[in-house]
This record gives C-alpha cells, sequence and structure tokens, in this order.
C-alpha cells in the first residue's frame, strides 16, 4: 500500500520535518512517561508515525457509523445476566481473575441488582482492515481503560501540520478531525449532571504509577474547560480501598469528597490488584451510588469469550432488532472459535496445531501484551490440550492487513523508515440502564501502527506508535 507521500524523502527535508513533529508534540502534550527512566517531572514524546497512514474511506465511514449500534449491542449484553453467565461459565472456573470478576457481579446481583443503575460506557472497538475479505474485521471490542483518546486528537493537528510543511496542503482535506478528547470527557460530563449533586467529583481510579500520564490529564483539564464547575479527583484502588466509605445511604466518599462518577483507567488487569483490599474497593464501589465507567457487568461484557459467543449464528439477533444492522454487525466478525473441552473446542484445537500460523490465541485479558501467536500456539495449547485452562482462551482467525512505509519516531533515536500495519479504533459513549438508553454517541477515532514483523505492537513497548488516518480509495490498500 502506498504511503500518503512517496518515501524515502530526502534526508535534509527527513531531519527538517521529524524536528518539527518533535517539536510540535512535545509543545502539546503528546507525550508519555517513560518506562525505562522513569521521573515524576519529566516526559518524552510518545512514539509516533511522521505522516498518517493510508486507510479505505469506505471502511472508515462504516467503522464510524457502526459505533453506535455495537454501543447498543454491548450495553444490552451487559444487562443479559443469564447470557453472560453461559458465555463464562467455563472461564470463570480456571480463570482466576475473571472468577473473581464474576463473584463481585454475583454479589451485586444477589444483593437485588446495583445501587445506581445508571452506568457510562466509554468504549472503543479495534479493526484491522483485512486484505482477505476487502473490509474491517473487529479485533475487540474495549470496554474498560480505552486509552489514546486524548494523544491521538492531538496528533491529528501534528500530522496535519507536518504534511504542510511537507508542502502537501492538498492532502489535508483527506485528513479526518477527531473530537474523542472532547467527545469522551463529555461522556463524563454527561454522567455528572445526571447524578445531580453539583459538590460532588469524578472521580479518576489510576495505576499506582502512571506512564500514559497526558492521555488522561487532558481529560481532566478538558472536563474543567467544558464545566469549570466539576471538581476531579486522582486515586488508586488501594488508596479507595485504604480511606473511601460507602456511607448508609450508599454514596461513594473518599478524603472528603462524594463520588458521582468513577472513571476506571485501571482496574482491569490481575496485578492492579495486589491484596484483598483491592478487590473489597471494587465491591464497595459497585455497590455504591456512584455512576460506574464501567460497571461490572460492562467490564465482563468486554471480555474475548463474550466476543467469541456473539459470533455465534443467532446471538447478535437476541439483541438488535433490525436486519440491516444485524448484517453490518455480522459482517465485522472474524472467525472466533471456542476452545472448551467439547467436539466444538477440539475441532478448533485441531486446526489450531494444524496451521498455527492462520491464528491468534487470545486470553480475557486487557492492556496489551497476552496474546500468543504463531509457531508459538502448538507448543503452548500442547502444554493444556488436557488441562481445564483451555476454557480461558478463544481462538481467532489472524487478519492480514495491508502493509505500507512509513517513518517511525522514537525518543533518543534518528527517524527510521519501516514496513507497517495500522489498527483502527473507534471511539463512543452510551449512558443508560438496564431499561434504557439516554445517550449513544460515536466521538472520534485513533490509529495504532506497528512493524509489520511483530506480534504485539505495544506504543511503550518500543514495537508501535501512534498515528492519524489518511482515507483513501480501498482499490489502493491491497495489492490484486
Amino acid at each position: 500500500m502506498d504511503p500518503c507521500i512517496p518515501l524515502p524523502i530526502p534526508d535534509e527535508q527527513l531531519e527538517d520535518l521529524t524536528e518539527k513533529a518533535k517539536d510540535y508534540a512535545l509543545m502539546h502534550g503528546i507525550c508519555m512517561r517513560q518506562k525505562d527512566k522513569f521521573d515524576r517531572d519529566a516526559l518524552h514524546f510518545a512514539p509516533f508515525v511522521l505522516f498518517p497512514t493510508p486507510f479505505p474511506r469506505d471502511e472508515y465511514n462504516k467503522a464510524v457509523e457502526l459505533q453506535t449500534i455495537l454501543n447498543e449491542l454491548m450495553h444490552k449484553v451487559a444487562h443479559d445476566y443469564d447470557f453472560l453467565r453461559e458465555c463464562l461459565k467455563h472461564t470463570i472456573k480456571v480463570d482466576e481473575f475473571t472468577g473473581r470478576l464474576w463473584n463481585v457481579y454475583e454479589t451485586i446481583m444477589s444483593e437485588g441488582g446495583p445501587t445506581q443503575e445508571l452506568e457510562v460506557g466509554l468504549f472503543r472497538s479495534d479493526y484491522f482492515y483485512c486484505c482477505g475479505s476487502r473490509g474491517i474485521k473487529q479485533v475487540e471490542f474495549n470496554t474498560i481503560a480505552s486509552s489514546f483518546g486524548c494523544v491521538t486528537s492531538k496528533l491529528v493537528q501534528a500530522h496535519k501540520y507536518v504534511v504542510a510543511e511537507a508542502g502537501r496542503g492538498d492532502l489535508l482535506k483527506d485528513i479526518p478531525d477527531n473530537g474523542a478528547l472532547e467527545g469522551l470527557s463529555g461522556g463524563l460530563i454527561e454522567a455528572w449532571k445526571i447524578y445531580a449533586k453539583p459538590q460532588s467529583a469524578i472521580l479518576f481510579l489510576v495505576e499506582d504509577v502512571t506512564y500514559n500520564i497526558c492521555d488522561q490529564k487532558f481529560h481532566e483539564f478538558e472536563i474543567r474547560r467544558q464545566c469549570p464547575e466539576v471538581y476531579v479527583i486522582r486515586k488508586t484502588l488501594t488508596e479507595l480501598g485504604n480511606r473511601a466509605e460507602m456511607k448508609e445511604d450508599k454514596t461513594l466518599w473518599i478524603d472528603g469528597h462524594e463520588v458521582a462518577v468513577v472513571y476506571m483507567r485501571c482496574g482491569y488487569h490481575p496485578d492492579q490488584y495486589p491484596t484483598e483490599k483491592e478487590w473489597e474497593a471494587r465491591l464497595m464501589m459497585e455497590r455504591s451510588l456512584a455512576i460506574k465507567s464501567p460497571s461490572i457487568n460492562y467490564h465482563l461484557a468486554g471480555t474475548k469469550k463474550v466476543q467469541q459467543e456473539l459470533s455465534k449464528p443467532g446471538q447478535v439477533e437476541k439483541f438488535l432488532g433490525d436486519k440491516a444492522q444485524i448484517e453490518s454487525v455480522r459482517d465485522i466478525f472474524t472467525g472466533l472459535y471456542s476452545l472448551d473441552h467439547d467436539e466444538v473446542g477440539n475441532k478448533s484445537y485441531e486446526a489450531a496445531i494444524r496451521s498455527p500460523e492462520k491464528f491468534v490465541l487470545k486470553p480475557q485479558r486487557e492492556g496489551g501484551g497476552n496474546n500468543v501467536y504463531g509457531e508459538d500456539i502448538k507448543p503452548f495449547l500442547e502444554n493444556i490440550k488436557d488441562s481445564e485452562e483451555r476454557n480461558a482462551y478463544i481462538l481467532m482467525d489472524r487478519i492480514q492487513p495491508p502493509v505500507t512505509t512509513n517513518y517511525m519516531v522514537r525518543p533518543g533515536q534518528e527517524a527510521k523508515l519501516v514496513n507497517v500495519i495500522s489498527e483502527l479504533g473507534i471511539f463512543g459513549y452510551v449512558i443508560g440502564d438496564k431499561n434504557r438508553i439516554i445517550t449513544n454517541k460515536q466521538v472520534g477515532q485513533m490509529l495504532r501502527t506497528k512493524l509489520s514483523h511483530v506480534d504485539e505492537g505495544g506504543v511503550a513497548a518500543g514495537l508501535g506508535a501512534l498515528d492519524s488516518v489518511y482515507l483513501v480509495d480501498a482499490g489502493s490498500c491491497c495489492s490484486t
């Protein structure tokens, strides 16, 4: 796939554009803290690619239009107790973390359901464009801590600046604006207003150490810009466990602040619950009147096993009534297969052993770095062939996206011309309860680009970079 600007470019121009792009990133907060040289008071620009990456216009528009349909689907899935239980009945027995999350959910349901029935879901649906099917295919649907909405919103403007500096202002019309920061922040403000207590706060539940700090803090700043009267506080799960309390009226308080909305930027990985105190904090939060983003049932609805079950014939139809919407959702599903100890799961197991290069093996985890790919799948599966641990994984067809070239720019390194593939994420938010949806919006997008020859593409890990969309006709994306 051809890049938006013919590459390579002359060394002198490359150096000039790279320096301008770095400066733009540093001066507009497109930054992260470095893991290997952590300094609370220092930032480095986040890894990015120098030019926006081509993506098929029609498929991009399809993903944008689909987001509100997917928001509605996942909202309804999250409120179907029987469906979630059937999806996760094997997984919760062998995956301890998912089992603990389920126990929190069961506790809430056994007490008559959540005290606060309203929830706000800040969601992101991720896709590759697949050369085989000539269409987008969903990689996953994120219901917790969906990141990079802020920094990629700002990166769009950086890319427009760089492209113009390269003398290609004619391309700007095909780089879509990105309102993810404003939209996601607006969703939290809307939830706060529904809580209707002006002195209450929005709580950002954060990691003990935050590396992706700008992506979080700019949401705080944007909330204050849009709604000056709201107050944002940042606490960890451990701090919640040590100092928060739920009063008799079920209001949640910490350090003198009543919490209206809990926005979870952590809590999606076992390491974030080092002791029972953190689990107690999660349960207290779920029991409280605070509006959760996400609630425990939203969290569970985002597991890979639920995604795999939804891909089965007749499942989407349980939640959506419009035939055109059902077909549009089913069209983005790639092959997703159970590995449970039954006839269907055994067939999937054998297929993966025969042709591991065709699949990705996925556990019930968020946060990246957890999947098993290619030739590593066979020994991994053989090791758990007769174990119940197999039930904790799903198998997904490996999607083959188009490869293009771009300059990857990282702190302390020269810009490198590399072969890359890109993953599109579409942001949306939904507010509602089990009986209704109050608000349902698509609010923006992101693009993450990684080296074409690697499996995982973590931005902080050095294999991936932040990116923006450059819209092109589909015919130019894949070789025939």
